[in-house]
Formats: structure tokens, C-alpha cells, sequence
């Protein structure tokens, strides 16, 4: 079964909801089809830098979000991924995973990205066991317990600064000398107690036997054991790119846009975290999507 649509939204994070918010406003025939509503910023603890919002927990602005989005009109096709998207006659032919197939003059990505892994032995056999990449979802299931978060950027900080109220102890293990995120989360996070950096420290192994017991690191040569029941991997992110392969990248996968959005591909437009804009913020995704709807409203009103 084929759909037609004038626009297409795949992916429903900041950018993926504003550009819905704006299509709807445009009053376009449009779809959004996402895994999840919310995206990396469900994932956000404490946000204290989106206007309008002193501070606000990602969980509370995605509900505010999407109580928003709700105010419209517009199919959603909630819990699918997209497997590829291709060029057609009139516009392009998006595949979900379950086969559906729609068809849309007009695509905006707003797919994210997701976690990078370790790729060290025991990482995939505690996924879920004791492995995690979202502290917002489980830091609750290790409280009292020692647990270590990888990673010095501002993800991992965000991450330690949750944990620190829940958990017994917080190993911050930073494969660089110093941390490297925010100043004002570096201060936060060195007045927190129980919290211990482990700095120039590589992550050789996670170990345990049915659940998460530890892991192994390597420092200058040295390698020790750290004992904790729960491990929140925070190195980075990888962008959902590779359901188009016909459009501009940069060497790190990115979607490369201008500054009206516009892809290498006439019609198809991106905007936020998997593309090439040099800030990965949840206002700037939004803003990004505002541009997105807005320039796809103009191709299809001049097609």
C-alpha cells in the first residue's frame, strides 16, 4: 500500500516536531514517522539553557512538545523506522520497516543520531544488564549502587550529575586528561560528593557474570578493575544517515545542508543532529526545523 503525501517528516526529536508544527500551520498534507516522540532530548536530565524554561527536565519539555504537536491535524506513524528512501518521478518513495510504502514531493530528515559504542568485549553481552546510554531512563535502578559513566563531554556530565543523586559512588572514566564540556557542569559536578575522575583511562572490558559486576581499564600501560553494577556510555554519537544514499555527507556521516536546509537532492531537506550544523543543541534543532518546513513549504508552493 502506497501513501501520496506533499511532505514527509522522518524523525520526531525538536527538529522533527517544529517542522511538523510548521507544515501544520502551513495547513500541508504531510506524515511524520518517527521510532519515538522526543528523541535524544527525552534522554536530557536537568535543561537549563532553552528559553522561556529556567530549568525543565527533557521528559517534561518533550511532553510539553508533543502536547503541542497534538493540537494539529496530520498522520503520525508512531514506533516505525525507515529502511530507505528513493528518488522518484514526482518526488520520493519512503520504505518503512514494515513494508509500508509512501510516497511524498517533499522529505524533511530530522533523524538524529544514536549512541557510539566501545566495541570492547562484554559491552554487547551487559547491554541492559548493567550497560546503559540513557542515565534518564535508568539511572533510578542503581540507586545505592557504584556505577561509572564513560565519557567527559557534556553528555557524560549530564549523565554523572543525575546519577550522583541516586547512586553510592560515580566513577567518571575520561579517556583524556581533563574533562572537556562545559565549565559550569565541571564546577557542579567537582562540588558533588562521591563522585571520582578517572582520567587518561581507556575502557579494555566490561566483565561480571549474569549482571554487570565491572570494568576493566588501561592507564599508561596499568590496567585495574573498577567494581560497579551499572556503566552509562556517553563517547559520542553516530548520525541516522544511512537510510539515504544519494545526498551530500561530511566525513563523520553528517547530511550536508545550507543554510535554507537544502540537501544535495532537490526537495529533501534535513535539520538537526544529523546534519552538518556545528552545534548539537535542542534549541537549535528546533530552529533548524522551523527553517526546514518553511523552505519545503516554498519548493512545494513553486513545484
Amino acid at each position: 500500500m502506497t501513501t501520496q503525501k506533499e511532505l514527509a517528516i522522518i524523525g520526531a526529536g525538536p527538529a522533527g516536531i517544529t517542522a511538523a508544527v510548521y507544515a501544520a500551520r502551513k495547513k500541508l498534507d504531510f506524515t511524520v514517522v518517527t521510532r519515538d516522540v522526543g528523541g535524544q532530548a527525552a534522554w536530557s536530565g536537568e535543561i537549563g539553557n532553552y528559553p522561556s524554561y529556567q530549568y525543565i527536565s527533557g521528559a517534561e519539555l518533550v511532553m510539553k512538545m508533543r502536547e503541542h504537536l497534538e493540537t494539529f491535524k496530520f498522520e503520525l506513524k508512531e514506533g516505525q523506522g525507515v529502511t530507505g528512501i528513493s528518488r522518484e518521478e514526482q518526488g520520493y518513495k519512503v520504505t518503512l520497516q514494515d513494508g509500508v510504502e509512501l510516497t511524498a514531493k517533499s522529505v524533511i530528515l530530522a533523524t538524529g543520531k544514536r549512541p557510539r559504542l566501545l566495541n570492547v568485549p562484554g559491552e554487547a553481552k551487559y547491554l541492559r544488564k548493567g550497560v546503559n546510554f540513557c542515565a534518564t531512563c535508568d539511572a533510578p535502578l542503581f540507586g545505592g549502587k557504584n556505577v561509572a559513566v564513560i565519557g567527559g563531554g557534556n553528555s557524560a556530565l549530564d549523565a554523572a550529575l543525575q546519577l550522583v543523586r541516586i547512586a553510592r559512588k560515580v566513577y567518571v572514566i575520561n579517556n583524556t586528561p581533563a574533562l572537556n564540556g562545559d565549565p559550569v557542569m565541571i564546577e557542579k559536578l567537582s562540588r558533588a560528593a562521591g563522585v571520582e575522575i578517572v582520567p587518561s583511562a581507556k575502557v579494555v572490558e566490561f566483565f561480571g557474570e549474569r549482571f554487570l559486576q565491572g570494568i576493566k581499564v588501561e592507564t599508561f600501560g596499568v590496567r585495574k578493575d573498577i567494581p560497579v553494577e551499572g556503566a552509562f556510555i556517553e563517547i559520542g554519537l553516530i548520525p541516522n544517515s544511512t537510510c539515504v544514499d544519494f545526498v551530500a555527507k561530511n566525513e563523520r556521516g553528517e547530511i550536508v545542508i545550507n543554510a535554507a536546509n537544502e540537501t544535495s537532492a532537490p526537495g529533501l531537506f534535513a535539520a538537526g543532529d544529523v546534519t552538518n550544523v556545528l552545534e548539537k543543541q535542542i534549541v537549535i534543532a528546533a530552529g533548524e526545523g522551523a527553517k526546514a518546513a518553511l523552505s519545503a513549504y516554498r519548493f512545494l508552493a513553486s513545484h
